[in-house]
């Protein structure tokens, strides 16, 4: 059957399910997808190419991912030449199940040839028939890809992708494969090439961040601005941060997300002495129980996290600590659970994202003995999340009367009562919704208020702003807002980092 006749460009709309790893691959998917020809959909309508971009960390990826092709059938039935794609860490690891339990899907493409699936997408409507495409090692690095970011004063850039690591409860490694190192001088170039489109804000981005380096084997045999990098004897991430530091109008840097084994005293030293790496850290926990971590396959026991929390607090006395905490992993006891209590005691985190215990196949946890029952790990869950909901609230309660320069983000803002309000986010990442100024304010400017109400997740600035910094990235905002749908691609540029990990999994699970 022939592709059927169009009056104008296909329109396309992108599902994306997962980590920031996945958020910064759909911003890539865009930018292949318009560089092909293709128009995003608007709000609303139906579009001729549906791409999902998957997960496959938690319990009910699959059952998402299904559930929303069983109805997008009979659209696609009443739609001829509509097209579904399906991308991701769990195409990677189900491949030609996909099609075989969803036959109405045109393509399936895994997390190393994002490349291929505007041709994927081509040949499947010449030759009328699914195209299962899926490479075992990565082709190109995404990054080298066309991209259409999501915001134009914040950015993703990618210094690594793939783990060394083998929790014993992920499935990334298998699918996403051994780390990879990009060059010094690629990342830094591409810092500067954003700054210069008006970003002002990045996130280094990796699975395993602060082991940046080791992909590239023994330092005598490594390349010349690796070395440069790592002169004096400070680590590959140490001096990645400190050059970040030497780019100028590059206000706020930020990373994810580290792993505690590889967090060495050099990272915490140019954090603190790297004016624009903001004073925040996500820095995943999973457990507070030495048991629990020895049957993860976490190489860290629980003094060994309390003292780089100690360390970061000395010599970032404001940091906003993040972590994730896993709930309920097989063998988890009462006596457990309780040290991973008493690790967020001692933390304070300011905010944290539980999630309880998926069994995922394939995974050396999902046949340990020991699984903990449902109810038990509710329960748990509910005490954490409890305990952690009274820990932000305090450390939200520290910054009454505190001025913070906030980053103003996207969106129309909300009436509270006769007050309009504006959010955005604080240097260590914190949720600020505040007053909106009587000048004109943009996505993109800096506004510098004072806090006067404090919530477990966010923040209030009552009182009128103290100033309003216009900003370049102000400006790109503004210039993206006038110009023509599908114009503003940045290439090869990266995209908006979420505010803190997604719901559901983070870039180290």
């Amino acid at each position: 059957m022939s592709a059927p006749v169009e009056s104008g460009p296909r329109t396309y709309e992108i599902r994306t399910y997962g980590c920031q790893m996945n958020v910064h691959d759909s911003e890539r998917l865009s930018g292949l997808l318009e560089d092909a020809g293709y128009v995003r959909a608007g709000d609303g309508s139906d579009p001729d190419v549906v791409v999902f971009n998957t997960c496959a960390v938690r319990e009910n990826a699959d059952n998402r991912l299904y559930g929303n092709l069983g109805r997008l059938r009979p659209v696609k039935a009443g739609r001829p030449g509509m097209q579904i794609a399906v991308g991701g860490c769990l195409a990677q690891k189900d491949r030609d199940a996909i099609v075989a339990r969803a036959p109405w899907v045109d393509v399936v493409f895994g997390t190393h040839n994002l490349g291929a699936l505007p041709v994927l997408l081509e040949r499947s409507r010449v030759q009328d028939e699914a195209q299962v495409e899926i490479e075992e090692a990565l082709v190109t690095f995404p990054s080298t890809l066309p991209t259409r970011r999501e915001s134009p004063y914040a950015a993703w850039v990618s210094v690594s992708v793939g783990c060394n690591n083998t929790c014993t409860f992920c499935i990334v490694p298998s699918l996403r494969g051994k780390e990879r190192d990009r060059r010094p001088g690629e990342i830094l170039a591409e810092v500067r090439a954003l700054v210069a489109e008006g970003v002002l804000e990045i996130t280094l981005l990796g699975q395993n961040v602060n082991a940046y380096g080791s992909g590239f084997g023994a330092l005598a045999a490594a390349p010349d601005d690796v070395r440069e990098m790592t002169a004096g004897g400070q680590s590959a991430f140490a001096g990645l941060l400190r050059a970040c530091g030497d780019v100028p109008g590059l206000e706020r840097v930020r990373f994810t997300s580290p792993h505690p084994k590889d967090f060495t005293d050099d990272v915490i030293a140019a954090m603190a002495e790297t004016p624009n790496v903001v004073p925040s850290l996500h820095m995943p926990l999973q457990s507070g129980s030495d048991a629990v971590l020895r049957a993860m396959r976490r190489s860290y026991r629980q003094d060994r996290y309390l003292g780089i929390i100690e360390k970061v607090r000395a010599a970032i006395p404001d940091a906003a600590i993040t972590t994730d905490i896993i709930v309920g992993f097989p063998g988890e006891t009462d006596a457990d659970f309780e040290e991973t209590l008493h690790v967020v005691r001692e933390a304070r985190f300011a905010s944290a994202f539980t999630f309880q215990y998926s069994k995922r196949p394939g995974t050396p946890a999902a046949t340990m003995d020991g699984q903990v029952p449902k109810e038990v790990v509710q329960e748990r869950y509910e005490r954490l999340v409890a305990l952690q909901e009274e820990i932000s609230w305090a450390e939200n309660r520290r910054l009454l009367g505190r001025t913070l320069e906030v980053l103003v983000a996207e969106g129309e803002g909300r009436k509270d009562g006769e007050t309009r309000r504006l959010s955005g986010r604080a240097a260590d990442n914190r949720l600020v919704h505040f007053r909106a100024p009587d000048e004109p304010v943009r996505p993109g400017d800096m506004v510098t208020t004072e806090i006067t109400y404090a919530a477990p997740h966010h923040l209030v600035a009552d009182k009128p702003a103290a100033g309003v910094r216009r900003t370049r990235a102000g400006d790109a905002w503004e210039a993206r807002r006038a110009a023509p749908q599908g114009v503003a691609l940045g290439m090869p540029s990266v995209g908006r980092p979420a505010p803190a990990p997604a719901a559901g999994c983070s870039t180290c699970p």
